[in-house]
This record gives structure tokens, sequence and C-alpha cells, in this order.
């Protein structure tokens, strides 16, 4: 994919800082009273925050807990909603209108507000993320699945196989659910911008990963005290969450384009 080299490099380097992190001589907690808020220097080009930790230990230790609950939060919401999504287009009838109405009431509100309700009453805490993000992100993937699924019941393999006798939990889960694993995948990269801004808006609450754990928004949060003395405990974990929000994005551009039949992305890359 044209375009896509260097979004794709920024997030490798993201999941290579997360995975191998804990393989680095690193030490996000050590606390270093003789260099607080010490600035980048050629000793530590990132500088220090107000305990006097490196903020690269910092950063590599949230990128670590940005990677955990992206990946957790989307496979299992991206995997409940294409559930519910498919049974629903594909039942139709009395299952269809619940879901389509349960749908409707979650779009009613703004997602992060559900989030931060819901991690408010479950307690801080990485696992309580988890729960709140995919108690609110499983229905963009339900509504777009249920889309797909309403134009593809009539394909002549779906009819084929109802009239072999194949059962519902067969026709969705090998010949419908397989034919929505490019849009559900396109939804799922612009899913993981999303989740990495959500839990670094939580964790800027308090309502997300608790100290001594590390985490962008948390670290964005103790930086906004020293803004105009230490500029660069803001700017550190704030470069780092844009480049990596842009990035999946960007990539998640790409993967539109190569999968939009309508505008010949992946005839046009072929040729």
């Amino acid at each position: 994919m044209k375009g896509a080299r260097g979004p794709a490099l920024v997030l490798a380097g993201w999941a290579c800082l997360a995975l191998l992190g804990p393989l680095l001589p690193l030490h996000p907690d050590r606390i270093d009273l003789a260099r607080i808020l010490a600035g980048p220097s050629w000793h530590a080009w990132l500088g220090y925050d107000d305990l006097g930790r490196s903020l690269f230990a910092r950063l590599v230790m949230g990128a670590r807990t940005s990677l955990f609950v992206a990946a957790a939060v989307v496979s299992l919401s991206g995997v409940l909603g294409a559930v519910i999504g498919a049974f629903s287009g594909w039942l139709g009838g009395a299952w269809d209108r619940v879901i389509v109405r349960i749908i409707d009431v979650f779009l009613a509100f703004p997602g992060i507000l559900l989030a931060i309700a819901l991690a408010g009453i479950l307690g801080p805490g990485i696992g309580n993320v988890v729960v709140a993000l995919c108690a609110v992100g499983w229905v963009g993937y339900a509504r777009l699945v249920r889309a797909q699924v309403l134009s593809l019941r009539r394909r002549e393999h779906v009819l084929a196989a109802v009239s072999l006798g194949a059962g519902q939990g067969r026709v969705v889960f090998h010949h419908l659910l397989p034919l929505t694993l490019a849009p559900l995948l396109v939804e799922a990269t612009f899913g993981v911008a999303g989740v990495v801004i959500a839990e670094a808006g939580l964790s800027f609450l308090g309502l997300g990963v608790q100290p001594p754990a590390a985490s962008w928004g948390g670290m964005i949060r103790d930086g906004t005290r020293y803004m105009l003395v230490a500029p660069h405990m803001v700017i550190v974990p704030g470069a780092a969450l844009m480049a990596v929000v842009l990035a999946v994005n960007l990539l998640g551009d790409r993967l539109r384009d190569r999968f939009d039949v309508r505008s010949g992305g992946a005839g046009h890359e072929a040729a």
C-alpha cells in the first residue's frame, strides 16, 4: 500500500517498545531527587518528571499499557459486536428490532461519557478500563456487521447452504462472518485509535491505571502542574499519543481505500 510505510513504522515502533520494554534495562519507578524536572539532555533525551523518573522509561511503560488496552478492547468488543450484529441481521424479526433499539440507546450518548460513568462505578484499574470500553465499543461493530449481513443474506451461496440444511450458526459463522472481515478490519483499525485516546482520557481523569504504573494520559495529567517550568512532561507523552493515533488513522485510511471496490482500490494497486 502506497503511503502506508510511515504509519506502519510508527506502529511497529510502538509495538516494539511495548513488547520489548521488559527486556530493556529501564527503571521507570526509580526516583532521583537530583534530577527532578530536569529537561532533555545528552544523558536523557526526554528528560525527567517531577519525581526524577526517566520519561523515556515511563513512556515505554505507558506504551505497554496503551497497547494492552487497545488490543484487549478491540478484540473483545469486535468479536462480541460482530456476533451480535450477524445474528441480528440474519434472524431479523423481534430479535433484530431489540438489538437495533439497544444500539440506538448506546448511540444516543457519547461513548466516552458512558465509559467514564462505568469506570467510575467499577473503580480505577486497567481491568475495569477494558470492561468499560468494551461495554460501549461493541456497538459500532454490531451496526457495521448487521448492515453487511442484511446485504449478504440473499447471496446464492447463503441460500444454497440454507437449502442444504445448514443450521443458523453454521450459516452465520461459515458463510456470512468471513465476508465481513474486510470492513471489520478497517473498523477495528479506527477502533484502536479511539481506544488509545479513551484510555489516555480515563487515565488523565484518574480512572485508568494507578501509580506507580504509567499511562500516557496519567503522564500528561502529572505534567499539567509543571507546564511553565517543565513543558517536556506534557510534550513527550502528548507527542507519542498524537503520533500513534495519527499513524493508526492514516493506516486505516489506506486499508479503507484498498478494500473499497467502488473506487477500484484493490484492482488499482494490483495493476
